[in-house]
């Protein structure tokens, strides 16, 4: 197991230790961390997912609104 330092300032590291007094606070840092990469692959995914979705405009058919509209009234028959 590693062992990570950093520096928080002084009023967050009063308020974790206040919420979490008495806890396992290495498992508490240990899952925020875990959550936060997860969070940011969820991002990096999204964003890639826009890119894709982005790309994929240059090569999809023009349609017109009146064709729209008549795919609509089709659909809903």
């Amino acid at each position: 197991m590693s062992t990570v330092n950093f520096s928080v300032p002084d009023d967050v590291k009063d308020q974790f230790n206040a919420v979490f007094a008495g806890q396992n606070k290495s498992a508490i840092i240990t899952e925020l961390m875990r959550e936060a990469v997860e969070r940011a692959r969820r991002r990096d995914r999204g964003h890639a997912a826009i890119g894709r979705i982005l790309a994929r405009r240059d090569t999809a058919p023009v349609t017109t609104a009146a064709a729209l509209r008549k795919a609509r009234a089709q659909g809903r028959k």
